[in-house]
């Protein structure tokens, strides 16, 4: 059994979703929104993040965390904020003891909606429908859950697939 955390990174809002993976089923536990003080220059808001994930660590004491690589950003200013935000997030996770998968935004579509085109609202959906909620969760928390979604598939998928030399450690 492993808890898998997942994160959306942002420099305003981060997304988090945790899962719980028992012989190959994923259920639900957590998800949220960690909100940044806008008000406040980056560095403050990204020991906000920090300080957040820890609380999140605490609370659910995950094994993993997936989170989504850096895209395209509409500007280089954006895609360095998102940068920070997500080492924020991944030191405070790597601090603690967590392996760290990272997955495109593409890969994590693939693997929850079944295409890597995927919008918003399909993610909420299947996001919905695989853990079995209530109501879609928002966006950002969507796309957390959708990327600790993503690893467990990944992590099945690898578990399936007969050890080589070269995951051995040594070329033949």
């Amino acid at each position: 059994m492993a808890i898998i955390l997942g994160i959306d990174p942002g420099s305003r809002k981060t997304g988090f979703g945790v899962v719980r993976v028992n012989k190959g089923r994923a259920t639900y536990i957590s998800s949220g929104i960690i909100r940044l003080p806008v008000d406040q220059p980056l560095g403050p808001r990204l020991g906000v993040l920090f300080s957040s994930v820890n609380e999140i660590i605490d609370q659910h004491a995950p094994d993993e965390l997936a989170i989504e690589q850096v895209f395209l950003a509409r500007s280089a200013d954006s895609a360095l904020k998102l940068g920070h935000a997500r080492g924020a997030a991944m030191v405070a996770c790597v601090q603690r003891g967590l392996s760290v998968h990272e997955y495109a935004a593409r890969q994590i579509k693939q693997a929850v909606v079944g295409t890597g085109a995927a919008n918003k609202e399909q993610v909420q959906h299947m996001v919905k429908t695989l853990l079995s909620l209530p109501a879609a969760p928002k966006e950002d928390a969507a796309d957390a859950l959708a990327a600790a979604l993503c690893h467990v598939h990944a992590s099945q998928t690898l578990s399936r697939i007969p050890a080589t030399s070269l995951s051995r450690g040594r070329l033949r």
